[in-house]
């Protein structure tokens, strides 16, 4: 890229403050992109060196998982020193170089904000630990024992067991939604809000894009510390934790969801208007009313941008009735937010093994979700069309999983090393020996075998995003309302004076459907969009879509 062009870039980055709307977010596991020093763990040099792979599928953004410094107890998600990057994934100055690179490659750079929770080994809760009457003695939430010595309240943590872990030296209980290892801050304490903010004007100032907000509404606790209600049977479902956890037992009315938090995401909003064109998306962990939290916390101009819930992380099959319940839930509950969709991610089975997906099928959920109205997250892989990985019970890294074995295998299946070339055993990501095996499966998917077929999935990916960002209508625009027609889902989306209308058949059966009416040019046709008929219809093969563009 010559001069000219990179200052055009950087133009382009600054002045574009409403980048995030309809953008394209590629998310990065750090430990399992690419390691640059052959100690078989991802680090900052080895993502920026795979930083042109990832400009060229036309991605807007990418969002790095937590880099930290940590004793990854949970793998960097308990972060010791917010200010620091663990000398695992390199220095300060390697995160400088991956964020110049980044943006003379046109990509901005949003990374994982864990605030709900930190190390036990961070010195803040070092400090007050030991004694009540340390600087920062109430920054976490601590509780006194109920008379018969058991914890305040039934809260449980989402990792297994009761939320609350002993302190001796305190004779308290300290709150962790996660991990013991995690305790929870007290977002009541306007100097840990203060603290928080100044954090995340660090980062800013260093020239990050913006922020993903690891589980946005867990930040406040009740007050009062009241125990959660059970939650009836019939209503429990294992979208934020696996079946077999007692968590999906009680409705979290108290634990999370407070609306305290709406003040403070405010604060966080102010923040971010110092600096046009930064932007958040947050991950709201709720299986009941997620989708109703999202539409809070990215209404109007004084929270947060983007939201994303689970409903499409979900182990339910996406069929096309569900994607219609879900996007005419959210213009019912979030009609002035902005959602965020993805259907895999660091936490959740891969899609293509979640859905069990062909290929042609993978191709038509690609092509869907790159057409709703929403922000998109790609997660590393998923271009490539990769399947949840089989690790092995004396491989796995993560707690979860080992905790909840074998009825939940964790997480470490979607975590293993991205597949960059089939001509070693470690898939091009490695020198020395993975912190995860990479899968034998990934190998014949991997990034150099694809890009030399023109057929391949990632190419698919590719198309797709272009289209998305050629018409403003597929990335800006609003919806007419979402429809099912059998196993078709098909709406109209709208910008300006540009409307496009997408159809797309979830299944391997034969489909007709009528075009809307007026005069319809059929673009998308390297996705397989098909044209309509001169009877006016439009006839789908199975997993085929139909895109058309009205003149």
């Amino acid at each position: 890229m010559n001069k000219q062009a990179e200052f055009d870039m950087a133009r382009t980055l600054v002045t574009d403050e409403d980048w995030w709307r309809g953008a394209v977010i590629y998310q990065i596991y750090p430990r399992s992109f690419q390691d640059s020093n052959g100690d078989g763990i991802g680090d900052l040099n080895g993502i920026t060196s795979r930083l042109p792979y990832v400009a060229s599928l036309g991605v807007d953004a990418i969002w790095i998982s937590p880099f930290f410094t940590s004793p990854m107890k949970d793998f960097g998600y308990d972060v010791s020193d917010y200010r620091g990057v663990d000398p695992m994934f390199g220095t300060l100055a390697d995160f400088d170089a991956l964020v110049e690179t980044a943006h003379a490659l046109g990509l901005r750079v949003m990374i994982d904000l864990v605030l709900s929770h930190t190390s036990d080994e961070h010195p803040w809760f070092l400090d007050c630990a030991h004694s009540r009457d340390s600087e920062k003695c109430d920054w976490y939430v601590w509780s006194d024992p109920k008379p018969d010595g058991t914890p305040p309240n039934n809260w449980l943590s989402i990792f297994g067991g009761s939320a609350w872990t002993w302190e001796p030296r305190r004779e308290q209980y300290y709150l962790h939604n996660f991990l013991k290892t995690q305790p929870d801050l007290n977002f009541h304490n306007p100097d840990v809000q203060d603290a928080l903010l100044d954090v995340t004007r660090f980062w800013l100032d260093r020239g990050v894009d913006g922020f993903r907000l690891d589980t946005i509404n867990f930040y406040y606790a009740d007050k009062q510390l009241r125990d959660n209600p059970a939650l009836p049977k019939e209503q429990r479902n294992a979208t934020i934790a696996p079946s077999v956890n007692p968590y999906n037992h009680q409705e979290h009315v108290y634990s999370k969801n407070q609306p305290e938090n709406l003040a403070f995401l405010a604060r966080f909003r102010e923040l971010l208007d110092e600096y046009p064109g930064s932007a958040a998306v947050g991950e709201v962990g709720d299986a009941q009313r997620g989708l109703e939290i999202m539409g809070e916390y990215t209404a109007g101009d004084d929270r947060v941008q983007m939201c994303y819930a689970f409903e499409f992380l979900a182990k339910d099959p996406l069929t096309a009735t569900r994607v219609v319940e879900v996007l005419n839930k959210v213009d019912e509950v979030a009609a002035d937010g902005w959602a965020c969709w993805a259907f895999s991610n660091h936490d959740v089975i891969r899609h293509a093994s979640r859905w069990e997906l062909s290929d042609a099928a993978m191709r038509a959920y690609a092509t869907l979700i790159l057409c709703l109205r929403g922000s998109v997250c790609l997660y590393q892989g998923e271009e490539l069309g990769l399947h949840e990985a089989d690790v092995a019970f004396e491989d796995l890294q993560d707690p979860y999983g080992i905790e909840f074995w074998p009825e939940f295998k964790g997480r470490d299946g979607c975590r293993t090393p991205m597949v960059w070339e089939p001509s070693n055993s470690h898939g091009g990501f490695t020198a020395g020996d993975p912190w995860l095996p990479v899968s034998r499966d990934h190998l014949h998917s991997a990034v150099a075998s694809q890009e030399d077929d023109p057929a391949a999935l990632l190419h698919h990916y590719r198309r797709a995003i272009a289209l998305r960002n050629t018409h403003k209508a597929l990335s800006k625009g609003s919806h007419d309302g979402v429809k099912a027609m059998g196993d078709v889902v098909h709406f109209t989306r709208n910008h300006d004076d540009q409307t496009v209308f997408c159809a797309i058949n979830l299944s391997d059966e034969p489909a007709t459907l009528d075009l809307p009416e007026g005069s319809w040019v059929t673009i998308g046709s390297e996705l397989g969009s098909t044209a309509p008929g001169p009877d006016g219809h439009v006839h789908l093969g199975g997993w085929q879509v139909a895109i058309a563009l009205k003149t």
